[in-house]
């Protein structure tokens, strides 16, 4: 009986100081952004840098539209122009000029 309390006393400090989760560090990529407020303003398409979704841990899903200027805007993800911007920007081949 002291043998097998001895075991799992053993088997228990083991587990207590092992460092089974994985480092938190190692999988960060960069903070996360996410959407509180919403916009309902227009950005001209020459003034926007880059477009982004909402990371999917976000409760408020998005786009986070950069400008050329640094600032940011969010805007919902049913918000047409923004939506339109965010596809031309991921396909800008498939965009193709008419005239």
């Amino acid at each position: 009986m002291k043998t097998l309390c001895l075991s799992l006393g053993m088997l228990l400090l083991i587990a207590c100081c092992c460092n089974a989760m994985p480092d938190a560090q190692q999988y960060n990529t960069g903070p996360v952004e996410c959407c509180y407020k919403f916009s309902s303003v227009v950005i001209p398409k020459k003034n926007v840098s880059e477009i982004k979704k909402t990371h999917r841990s976000c409760m408020l899903k998005g786009f986070i539209v950069k400008t050329v200027m640094g600032r940011s805007f969010c805007f919902r993800e049913s918000v047409p122009w923004v939506l339109k911007a965010y596809n031309q920007m991921q396909n800008p081949e498939g965009s193709g000029q008419q005239q």
